[in-house]
């Protein structure tokens, strides 16, 4: 029976540690049922007649969506320069 301390240890010592599948597994899993959850919840509001909260909630929605695009493809840094370069002029 290994330690927990020496079960860090062998993982450690076999490379790199990643989350990609994790990252995938969610990507894969969770954000469709998100998805989904959020279109029941948003032809439910419409369905009421509040035309106007679906769009107040779509353009929130629109926003979280970004935020989870940048997020699940790594490309914070990149947008972030690129929001720094409209900011700033560079030369």
């Amino acid at each position: 029976m290994k330690t927990s301390f020496e079960a860090i240890q062998l993982v450690l010592a076999q490379g790199e540690l990643t989350t990609v599948n994790l990252r995938d597994w969610i990507t894969n899993n969770i954000v469709p049922l998100i998805l989904l959850a959020i279109a029941v919840i948003l032809l439910w509001i419409g369905g009421r007649g509040d035309n106007a909260g679906v769009a107040r909630r779509s353009v929130g929605l629109l926003v979280g969506l970004v935020a989870l695009g940048i997020a699940v493809t790594g490309n914070g840094p990149a947008v972030g320069q690129a929001l720094a370069n409209l900011l700033v002029s560079t030369g």
